[in-house]
């Protein structure tokens, strides 16, 4: 049986954020996107990436890919379960819940995007990609998204729970993944995430900043493909 990969966007991504890790998985594993454009909590995020799983049998193979807001969803979904996963890669993200300092940055971005989103989005494919080619090629997908769904996305990410208690508890395969120029979750954070799950493997990528799924597709690729053909094998040896 495939293992289904689900795959969790971040904040100003549509689906085509993964289509060329997609591509370099290939026929190798069932492949689902997770929309994240119209919910107004990440719980309520995570229960419609729950929902993409329904029709799947109970020994149905799935493992959860999060990317920034889409890893905060991930970890929602690990902390409240309502089927079995294999495994999980969480990409550029982090276990803390928002800062003060954090919430009032947000609320100047939200603002500025009331005011000019055109403006923030350019100042924001900047601040997020370390390669300068990335930048125009993110934001056409950045504008597609709006306005109204990216203020929506930031009042989400404000308001995340803090489930680090239960990320601590996790008996699961996890590998952490992170841009080594990342701005937005600098590494120390992915560290953290890593060292408090345990077991968890970090993989730190070099020339790469947030934007990994974009930046280094192909270092993400077999990430997850790595981690699909251990679960397999762990299953193939349990079925003996």
């Amino acid at each position: 049986m495939k293992t289904t990969v689900l795959l969790v966007p971040g904040m100003l991504n549509d689906a085509s954020l993964w289509d060329a890790v997609a591509e370099q998985l290939g026929p190798l594993v069932h492949i689902r996107r997770v929309p994240t454009l119209s919910q107004d909590t990440v719980p309520a995020m995570a229960d419609a990436a729950w929902q993409l799983l329904a029709d799947l049998p109970p020994e149905a193979p799935v493992v959860l890919v999060g990317f920034s807001l889409g890893g905060y969803v991930a970890i929602d979904m690990l902390a409240r379960p309502q089927r079995a996963v294999q495994a999980a890669v969480l990409v550029s993200t982090s276990a803390r819940p928002e800062s003060p300092e954090a919430q009032a940055n947000r609320e100047k971005t939200i603002a500025g995007m009331r005011k000019n989103y055109g403006r923030v989005v350019d100042g924001v494919a900047a601040f997020v990609t370390h390669q300068p080619d990335v930048q125009e090629r993110i934001k056409p997908m950045m504008l597609a998204v709006g306005a109204d769904t990216a203020i929506r996305q930031n009042q989400a990410i404000s308001h995340r729970l803090d489930h680090r208690t239960a990320l601590a508890q996790l008996a699961l395969p996890v590998v952490v993944l992170c841009g080594e120029q990342d701005r937005v979750t600098p590494p120390e954070l992915s560290q953290e995430l890593a060292a408090l799950i345990p077991g968890a493997q970090l993989q730190a990528v070099s020339d790469c900043g947030h934007m990994l799924p974009v930046e280094q597709p192909t270092h993400l690729a077999d990430a997850i493909r790595q981690v699909v053909e251990k679960t397999q094998e762990q299953k193939t040896q349990q079925n003996h």
